[in-house]
């Protein structure tokens, strides 16, 4: 079984690069309601293109929501500059170069590669919402690059969350 985060616990610590100069540490974040990681697979991925780039399209309306969103990958700096380049990435942070321990950490599931272009290891992919207190508010967790949360969906029900002051599920032991 694979040890995952658990809900109003504190998240694991993360520090990881940033395309385009400097770093990202989770313990550093004081969003007014979560810090949003969207852990994806890397380049090579077409669901992580699409996937990203309407998260990149939709950082304002994140931003208006409390929300500091930022995608990370276990892609090496070159592999994760291009994919911004690429992908026309103009607002969403990119993190890159997280290593396998880490992405175990978080309960991500390993993969290794079965064609041409793919990285011999990568994450698949996962998101979560971490409070401003770095406790675990929502994790989803994916063994395959389909099936990931809306982001539309997920920005309507943060509002609602937020309304409500709903708790983080997923306690009970």
């Amino acid at each position: 079984m694979i040890d995952r985060p658990t809900p109003g616990q504190p998240a694991p610590d993360l520090n990881v690069d940033l395309v385009g100069g400097g770093s990202w540490k989770l313990a550093d974040r004081t969003p007014d309601a979560f810090s949003m990681l969207v852990f994806y697979r890397g380049l090579h991925c077409p669901v992580c293109r699409s996937y990203n780039r309407t998260l990149d399209r939709m950082a304002g309306d994140f931003a208006e929501a409390g929300v500091e969103p930022i995608a990370i990958s276990m892609d090496t700096q070159s592999r994760a500059t291009e994919s911004v380049e690429e992908w026309g990435i103009e607002h969403l942070p990119v993190g890159y170069g997280l290593s396998e321990d880490d992405a175990r950490t978080w309960g991500l599931y390993i993969s290794t590669a079965i064609k041409d272009g793919e990285p011999a290891r990568f994450s698949e992919p996962g998101l979560f919402l971490i409070s401003p207190d770095r406790s675990l508010f929502y994790a989803a967790v994916n063994s395959m690059p389909w099936g990931r949360p809306d982001p539309e969906e997920l920005l309507k029900a943060i509002g609602w969350v937020k309304e409500h002051d709903y708790p983080s599920r997923g306690r009970a032991s």
